[in-house]
């Protein structure tokens, strides 16, 4: 063999070693979890000997790489404590919603009240009326209850005042979207156990941060309070969940990257028994509802917290901007787990109001949160009249 091929030969076999070891190490980087029916049992190993490590990680044994240390990262001071902060009260935070729908240039109740103003209401007039409802995401069937009751009550009652107009829709609107449902949270376990709310929804629509909110709304009401970062597909997820904890001084169990997201489930609920809690949160991971494997595992998660404790509340976190698509996610959703109730979130004045209508038609459940910003306690708890005063501000 000549001295070029056996540098080509050597160069050859380089490659693939280095290949391989960057594939593992892709592969690692990823967090990607076993095929189900392996991971079934290596939660089942794990709930009777947590001591031992997952099969599909690397052992916390192994040596960790060895990393230098920048010379100008050596003798830097530790980093300051958080300052533990005290949320304000829930309560009131929908006033804000006013500002920011009367900014949005798509308000829905702006466009109901030009049309109500009308001296003739026309057919021509009750058309565009519904084509501003179904516009705003408020669905075909709540929007024709809607028109038809508006039209009986003009024609019955005799309105022709643009004042009288407004409060018939006013009233209407408030009975659409119904207060009469009970939007508390379940946060009572049976037996003095803690409550166990999951809160689960597809990546984008702000769900994590959701639960660093409403840890922060349960502190506030001065509940002791256990967060759990069941989305272990991201580092991040932990990372910004723990986050949200410190603020507020709630501890946040997390498990190994790419790890049983069942797991931190049940070590979640556990904890919360052992130290007491009110409340336990767990944040899952943000699951693609068109994939059957992935929802599949959501509800094992579901099953495998409830070895130690009741799940009292399954929160479905919706982008209220998505329109018709959040209401798919809702349908897929419900078929999966019980959902208890629906968080809104980004309903700032940018979103369409009438799918709070529509999810709830839907799922059968009620709105109980709304997300009205970017702040740290921009999470309200949804209040019927005080939406529909909002609409129309």
């Amino acid at each position: 063999m000549t001295n070029t091929e056996l540098l080509v030969a050597l160069i050859a076999v380089a490659v693939v070693v280095l290949g391989g070891g960057a594939a593992l190490l892709v592969r690692r980087g990823r967090g990607e979890l076993p095929p189900p029916r392996d991971l079934d049992a290596i939660t089942e190993e794990y709930i009777e000997h947590p001591e031992h490590p997952e099969p599909h990680l690397p052992s916390e044994d192994e040596e960790p790489p060895f990393e230098e240390v920048p010379a100008d990262e050596k003798d830097q001071p530790p980093a300051p404590t958080t300052t533990v902060e005290r949320p304000e009260p829930a309560q009131g935070r929908l006033v804000r919603l006013r500002a920011r729908l009367a900014r949005s240039n798509s308000s829905l109740g702006r466009g109901l009240l030009a049309v109500l103003g009308r001296a003739d209401l026309d057919d021509a007039a009750w058309e565009e009326l519904e084509d501003t409802l179904l516009a705003a995401d408020v669905g075909v069937g709540p929007t024709t209850e809607l028109v038809d009751r508006l039209r009986t009550r003009v024609r019955v009652e005799g309105i022709t005042d643009p004042e009288t107009a407004r409060r018939a829709l006013r009233e209407e609107l408030v009975a659409l979207v119904d207060p009469t449902l009970d939007r508390s949270l379940a946060l009572q376990g049976p037996e003095g156990t803690p409550g166990v709310v999951l809160v689960v929804g597809v990546n984008g629509t702000g769900k994590t941060t959701t639960v660093g909110r409403l840890a922060r709304v349960l502190v506030a009401e001065d509940r002791t309070v256990v967060l759990g970062a069941a989305d272990t597909f991201r580092a991040a997820a932990a990372d910004q969940l723990s986050t949200w904890g410190q603020r507020v001084g709630v501890d946040v169990v997390r498990g190994p990257e790419g790890g049983d997201p069942a797991s931190v489930g049940f070590d979640t609920v556990k904890q919360g028994l052992e130290t007491g809690a009110d409340v336990v949160v767990i944040d899952t991971a943000g699951r693609l509802h068109t994939k059957a494997g992935l929802m599949d595992e959501l509800g094992k998660v579901k099953r495998v917290a409830e070895k130690q404790a009741p799940v009292t509340e399954v929160l479905l976190v919706i982008d209220a901007t998505t329109g018709q698509n959040g209401l798919r996610q809702a349908q897929v959703f419900g078929e999966v787990v019980e959902v208890t109730g629906v968080v809104l979130t980004k309903l700032d004045g940018t979103a369409k109001g009438g799918i709070v209508v529509a999810v709830q038609r839907e799922l059968g459940v009620p709105v109980k949160f709304v997300g009205l910003g970017e702040g740290a306690d921009d999470l309200a708890p949804f209040d019927a009249e005080e939406f529909v005063d909002a609409l129309l501000a």
